[in-house]
């Protein structure tokens, strides 16, 4: 297995689990942009999100750059 091998099925890994991730965090109710960026960077992350359990109410989201301009002064 050469370089190129690895590096294209470590993306295809990658975007694999990136998608698993988008589908488990709406699922669970989790923050769904964090858990996308981190189980592309680590796959294995998505195996912790499958064992978390579902957060009851509503979604947590990002704050805007907005509202995070108007918390500093």
């Amino acid at each position: 297995m050469n370089a190129v091998s690895v590096i294209v099925l470590w993306a295809a890994v990658s975007g694999v689990a990136a998608l698993l991730a988008f589908v488990l965090a709406g699922i669970k109710n989790r923050d769904m942009s964090f858990w996308i960026a981190f189980s592309f960077l680590i796959p294995p992350a998505v195996l912790i999100l499958l064992v978390l359990p579902k957060r009851r109410g509503t979604r947590p989201r990002q704050p805007t750059l907005d509202e995070l301009d108007a918390s500093e002064t």
